[in-house]
């Protein structure tokens, strides 16, 4: 069987709000070291000013909010939101270790919230803007929490094509069982693929001068450090992927489990598992 690769949402929309969110949670520490390569471009790139207010959207367990805590201090301040209560109270107590009294958390669905505050002088997402049921409204609301002249900067993967360590893991699914049909735009991990979609629904949001820079770089699959069969093991225990298999026969199981491990075998290096990835880098005024 041959697998087509996923544009839009094989891999399902994900309930941030209730088991992805606690998946992301028992696997933070690997998630987060998973996506610090782009994530660190990311922040770069945004390069954050002492003193400006920051809402951070799907901040996950905290760390980037905190990081932009400390680029905006003394006078700036960061509002972290996330649909996850289990990342959010994460993310709370994680603050307090850190001393990070300018970050605050909130639970919350940024398609739709008003957070105290608003507006903000700039939103940031990484990997955060990829899931709203209705994109449309969903932009539109975010463009109403940054002040007119700030700042909007996002982080979304570019088409599973250009990204080996997804698409390379469901041609080895693909050849086992017949993968879902592609929603294109469907929430998910690709909604937001297509360079021309995102700069539409930012016009339509009124954003405008939008910028979109491709980062080309290496993903640590399940980590840096990982070794063929960790990778695996995180694969189809914290990502959406293992989900296409849990009502698959353990013989399929199996035989997932043992290409993956030759596949990622011949990726495997001195920092782990390192397969070719692509986001892009959108930035907008509103």
């Amino acid at each position: 069987m041959t697998a087509s690769i996923p544009t839009s949402d094989e891999l399902q929309a994900e309930d941030w709000a209730g088991a992805m969110g606690a998946k992301w949670l028992a696997n933070i520490d690997r998630f987060e070291s998973m996506i610090a390569p782009v994530g660190d471009a990311f922040l770069e790139r945004a390069a954050f000013r002492p003193g400006e207010r920051v809402i951070d959207i799907g901040c996950g367990g905290g760390g980037t909010s905190i990081t932009i805590g400390a680029q905006v201090a003394p006078d700036g301040s960061v509002l972290g939101l996330d649909i996850s209560p289990d990342l959010i109270a994460y993310a709370m107590a994680r603050a307090r270790t850190a001393g990070a009294g300018n970050v605050t958390f909130v639970q919350a669905d940024a398609s739709v919230a008003r957070p105290s505050g608003a507006p903000f002088d700039r939103l940031f997402s990484r990997f955060g803007a990829m899931f709203f049921a209705e994109p449309g409204p969903a932009f539109g609301n975010l463009k109403s929490l940054v002040r007119p002249g700030g700042r909007i900067d996002l982080a979304v993967w570019a088409p599973a094509r250009d990204n080996l360590w997804i698409a390379a893991m469901m041609g080895v699914l693909g050849r086992h069982l017949a993968l879902p049909a592609p929603v294109p735009r469907a929430p998910g991990p690709f909604a937001l693929d297509d360079p021309d979609y995102i700069r539409a629904l930012l016009g339509e949001a009124g954003f405008v001068d939008t910028d979109i820079a491709a980062w080309d770089g290496m993903q640590p699959v399940g980590g840096a450090g990982s070794s063929p069969e960790s990778a695996v093991a995180f694969v189809l225990e914290a990502l959406s992927f293992g989900d296409l298999l849990a009502e698959a026969a353990p013989a399929v199981r199996s035989a997932v489990s043992a290409e993956l491990i030759d596949l990622f075998a011949r990726h495997a290096g001195p920092d782990g598992v390192t397969m070719p990835a692509r986001a892009w880098f959108v930035t907008a005024r509103a």
